[in-house]
């Protein structure tokens, strides 16, 4: 196994195979960022969501996707002219996986791509002392979204950050406020018909118990553009909170904590999870 991979998986404590695929998922990860990285991607686009607050502020679950968003809208805007770059660093490291573009059936503003791989084969790379293990044959493939917004609302705030591997780079990423306001529009605005998103409710959590106050211009432009305010409407923070707590008394959290399971280590936490409970927290909330 390669060094480097070597090196970065040192960071995670595995104890069974889902500890494995999470870790390889996220090395994947970091790789991806750093070819966009080289490719110049961060020049024109920041990172956010899940998978940013997990890596750059050390938010204690695993995360699926990518997300990304222009830092000026441009409708053109050709996400696969940065395919190579990913690939490059894919191979460099010894990993075979393939990219594709996502085909729209509808005019939106988020265009996306998926990475995907064999499983089995990633996990005998990175864990070959484990190669005489059973492992069930019918693990599904890896597979990593990216999704980019190419016409994001105003209001967004940034900073850079560095990564030192699998080499020295830089990555341009919403702050944390900024990221709190995706978060916060993701709980509001998100289609949890099919499946509740536990994972947004654990990370809004994150972000009260860490004092990290919300943009509140970009929560508002991410609730005019999806149409769940008025643009003229009065919005300010007692009513961000009004909206957030009349959210919190409609959701099922048995099915909340059953998405969020696979990607934590301590169940425990969820204890607390009802409507009283997010209702109570949501006071804490800073503009």
């Amino acid at each position: 196994m390669n060094n480097i991979i070597e090196q970065m998986l040192s960071t995670y404590e595995i104890k069974n195979v889902n500890d494995e695929i999470n870790a390889l998922k996220e090395i994947i990860q970091e790789l991806i960022l750093s070819g966009l990285s080289r490719g110049g991607f961060f020049n024109e686009a920041a990172f956010y969501g899940g998978t940013a607050l997990r890596i750059f502020y050390k938010l204690d679950r695993f995360s699926e996707d990518l997300d990304f968003a222009l830092l000026k809208s441009d409708e053109n805007f050709d996400l696969s002219k940065y395919f190579s770059d990913i690939e490059k660093e894919l191979n460099a490291y010894g990993l075979n996986l393939e990219i594709s573009t996502k085909q729209k059936h509808n005019k939106t503003n988020i265009s996306s791509a998926f990475l995907k791989g064999d499983t089995l084969e990633h996990i005998l790379k990175f864990f070959p002392k484990d190669a005489n293990h059973i492992y069930d044959h019918t693990l599904k493939s890896i597979k990593i979204k990216l999704e980019i917004d190419i016409n994001p609302p105003k209001g967004a705030t940034y900073e850079i950050q560095y990564r030192l591997l699998p080499s020295p780079h830089q990555i341009q990423l919403y702050d944390k406020s900024s990221l709190f306001a995706g978060k916060i529009h993701a709980i509001l605005c998100r289609n949890w018909q099919k499946r509740v998103k536990g994972r947004d409710l654990y990370d809004y959590i994150f972000f009260l118990a860490n004092n990290i106050s919300v943009n509140l211009e970009l929560v508002k432009n991410k609730l005019i553009e999806s149409q769940y305010i008025n643009e003229n409407e009065l919005f300010n923070l007692d009513t961000l909170k009004k909206l957030l707590k009349n959210k919190f008394e409609k959701i099922n959290y048995n099915e909340a904590k059953e998405d969020v399971i696979p990607f934590i280590k301590d169940i425990d936490s969820l204890k607390l999870w009802n409507s009283d409970f997010f209702i109570k927290i949501t006071d804490q909330l800073v503009g």
